[in-house]
């Protein structure tokens, strides 16, 4: 038998016009702008403060200063800090995801009168300015006596980052068929079932952005840190980068080294999940 050819049409390149000119010229500026704070970040943290100060601001070091990455790893406690970071980051994004999908699958999937109302009463959370709770919460904490605990942390942030997440989850849910959960439902799935088996599965894309959202905000995070958090064996890495600064003098290296190692997560969670990002926003917007 003979083989079949399969016709290929021949590759035909978009003329370049002024207008797709302009465009990549804008592109490049962009993406120059962007980055170059990055890059500025990095060759400070290996810089002295003569060549950050007016010899050498924006090159490439003259004498690279590796040991900014070991004073801030020793002198400033920086494993400590990040850890502690770490911890609070995961223990916050994992309450902030189980409770902002099954809060939007109570509000979206089943009925019950008060749905409308407790989806309004969570979207106040968004109104809420996070000065005007830092009284009110030390006030609350210190009853509790859950200043200088990871609580202390986890519980404001999870509250926080609780509304964004619901309204993030209510564009994903509210394109998932129902059809499915009557399916499942014939198929001798209890509430519970339907809700692990059927929705969680489909609601990845809006967990991921809630995911990263919620990380990008406690893990940046200085003011609740700074104040709920006074024992140098829990603070996070915001709060350790800043006691790096002296009294009177600072070396600025060691702290562009600090702002580095905390810069890390941040990077790693762009260009591994980006592409997530970008696909969960456009199936959130489009509805079927």
């Amino acid at each position: 038998m003979s083989e079949k050819k399969v016709y290929r049409a021949p590759d035909v390149k978009p003329p370049l016009t002024a207008g797709r000119v302009a465009t990549y010229v804008v592109l490049v500026l962009w993406a120059f702008v962007s980055v170059f704070p990055v890059y500025w970040m990095l060759t400070f943290s290996l810089k002295t403060n003569n060549e950050i100060f007016g010899e050498n601001v924006i090159g490439l070091p003259k004498y690279w200063v590796w040991e900014n990455y070991t004073r801030a790893m020793n002198t400033g406690n920086m494993p400590q800090y990040f850890l502690n970071s770490v911890i609070v980051a995961v223990s916050t994004i994992l309450i902030t995801l189980a409770a902002s999908v099954m809060a939007t699958y109570a509000i979206t999937r089943l009925e019950w009168k008060g749905a409308k109302t407790m989806n309004k009463f969570f979207m106040l959370g968004l109104t809420i300015p996070i000065h005007a709770s830092i009284v009110p919460l030390y006030t609350t904490l210190a009853k509790l006596k859950m200043l200088n605990s990871y609580w202390a942390l986890i519980i404001p942030y999870s509250a926080f980052s609780l509304a964004m997440g619901i309204l993030i989850s209510i564009g994903f849910m509210g394109d998932i068929p129902y059809d499915l959960d009557e399916a499942a439902a014939i198929d001798g799935c209890g509430t519970w079932g339907t809700f692990c088996r059927i929705i969680a599965p489909l609601m990845m894309p809006a967990v991921a952005t809630v995911g990263i959202y919620t990380f990008l905000q406690c893990w940046n995070e200085l003011m609740f840190a700074n104040v709920f958090i006074s024992k140098d064996s829990l603070k996070t890495l915001p709060v350790g980068v800043q006691a790096l600064s002296g009294q009177y003098t600072t070396d600025w290296g060691p702290i562009g080294a600090a702002l580095s190692i905390a810069t890390v997560p941040t990077l790693l969670v762009y260009v591994f999940l980006s592409k997530q990002i970008q696909d969960s926003f456009i199936a959130g917007a489009v509805k079927g």
